[in-house]
């Protein structure tokens, strides 16, 4: 017994350091990328981008499924965005709250005999909406399959434009994000295929007619966690495997798509609630078995502000059903595990997502029993356990704490200076009481994958102006 407790032991430490390995790798590889973004940022004509008949137009697609308190914020703040040509498709997806009525009393909509021709099967439109006070809003009133992917193949149905741009329903853009995310396109646009911004959490922040005023840190100790993981996972994951082109996802809050790739590989999957992440792999499969050059690429200094669920139960619903969301991606394309035909998105990327984070939640918990047992049965080394909080707990809270620090010395939305101590503070309870919780949930939406049950979960909202 003491044996097998042992090399239990030894292996999820082998497991933790690995997974800090990894996390170093991205650290450094996000710094590098960071400076070389920030000299990029400093040469570029923003205010003449915003102008220019050299950007191309671009189609918004919201789906909004009971958004009643903040869809007329977004789409205010859709409609307000600095650049020259763009539509904003808003799909009502079988709401049963006030989300059309909202619309409709805001923006003047009225009803039309426009078809909606379905290239991408879908649930039906029942009805397409045009506002009389801007040209560029349209609205589709559709029945729901109980999947967000459905919503955004009926918008993508309706768009016109060479790129779409994905937004939930419950997030803002500032003004020049658009414009932001599009500079890989514009720079280099036979390549880049698909491009995304950063999303930072919005509560506490004051809101005014669609626009983010003063940032401010919530309140709530649960809505701050949220800050330091969004920032962890956008700062430092996303721009990492950027930087070795090895990106999976492109956030489904704030993510741009060539449109004619995406009708290439039949648009969101309508069987999958990981649709952002399902897109990206299948355009990746795609491309590599055209033997395409292409590029998939992220950009840190946009903004998309959005509302993070402010209570245990809305945020748990939310995490399990993206662990849900990731497990049916990597199960549907578990024949890119380690196949060389797929390169380093095949070897190096899918294989990540399998073991750091699909399997991190059994393991853990895994070694949780594990160390319990060897305690109490007084097998457990002092130094052991003491290099195991020096590998996990300090290790996993140093990589936060130089998110935090990463956001501040180049971004700096975080004024006050009592925030940013809050931030740096909060850093240091994350692995103690978020990361349990975080696994537990993670490990309910492994069971909801394995029983089947998936779909459009609502998380209750405040909405930006409370």
């Amino acid at each position: 017994m003491n044996d097998f407790l042992q090399v239990c032991s030894y292996l999820l430490f082998a497991y933790y350091f690995g997974c800090n390995l990894a996390y170093l790798a991205l650290l450094s590889a996000s710094i590098l990328s960071t400076v070389t973004q920030q000299r990029r940022i400093a040469h570029q004509w923003i205010e003449r981008l915003s102008t220019s008949t050299l950007s191309p137009p671009v189609s918004i697609l919201v789906p909004a499924r009971n958004e009643e308190c903040n869809i007329v914020n977004s789409v205010q703040s859709l409609l307000a965005l600095d650049y020259p040509e763009l539509e904003v498709i808003v799909v009502n997806d079988g709401s049963t709250d006030g989300t059309l009525q909202q619309l409709r009393e805001h923006f003047q909509l009225m009803h039309t005999d426009l078809l909606h021709v379905s290239e991408i099967p879908t649930q039906p439109v029942r009805g397409v909406y045009l506002s009389r006070l801007d040209r560029r809003l349209i609205v589709l009133d559709k029945e729901s399959s109980g999947r967000k992917a459905d919503a955004l193949n009926a918008a993508l149905n309706a768009a016109s434009s060479p790129y779409i741009c994905a937004i939930d329903a419950d997030a803002l853009l500032e003004k020049d994000a658009l414009l932001r995310v599009m500079a890989p396109v514009l720079s280099d646009p036979r390549r880049v295929v698909a491009t995304g911004g950063i999303v930072r959490v919005v509560n506490g922040t004051s809101v005014k007619d669609g626009i983010a005023q003063t940032v401010r840190l919530p309140r709530h100790p649960i809505e701050v966690l949220q800050v330091i993981e969004y920032l962890r996972a956008f700062l430092i994951g996303r721009q990492g495997w950027s930087y070795f082109d090895s990106l999976l996802i492109i956030s489904g809050a704030f993510g741009v798509f060539r449109r004619d790739i995406c009708q290439q590989v039949h648009g969101f999957h309508p069987a999958t609630i990981g649709e952002d992440l399902d897109l990206v792999v299948r355009m990746h499969r795609h491309l590599r078995d055209q033997k395409i050059e292409y590029r998939v690429g992220f950009v840190s200094d946009p903004v998309c502000w959005t509302e993070a669920p402010s209570s245990l139960r809305m945020l748990g619903r939310q995490r399990a059903r993206w662990q849900c969301g990731l497990s049916e991606v990597l199960w549907r394309n578990r024949d890119m595990l380690f196949n060389r035909r797929y390169g380093r998105i095949g070897c190096i990327a899918i294989p990540y997502q399998w073991v750091f984070e699909w399997f991190a939640p059994v393991l853990e918990v895994a070694g949780w029993i594990t160390m319990l047992i060897a305690a109490l049965l007084g097998h457990l080394s002092l130094g052991f356990a003491g290099l195991f909080v020096v590998t996990g707990y300090l290790f996993g809270t140093l990589i936060s704490v130089g998110a935090v620090v990463m956001e501040e010395m180049t971004y700096h939305r975080y004024n006050d200076w009592r925030d940013l101590l809050r931030l740096i503070a909060y850093c240091f309870c994350e692995y103690l009481v978020y990361r349990p919780l975080n696994t537990v949930w993670r490990l309910q939406g492994m069971w909801q994958f394995v029983n089947g049950r998936s779909g459009w979960q609502s998380i209750d909202r405040v909405g930006f102006l409370r």
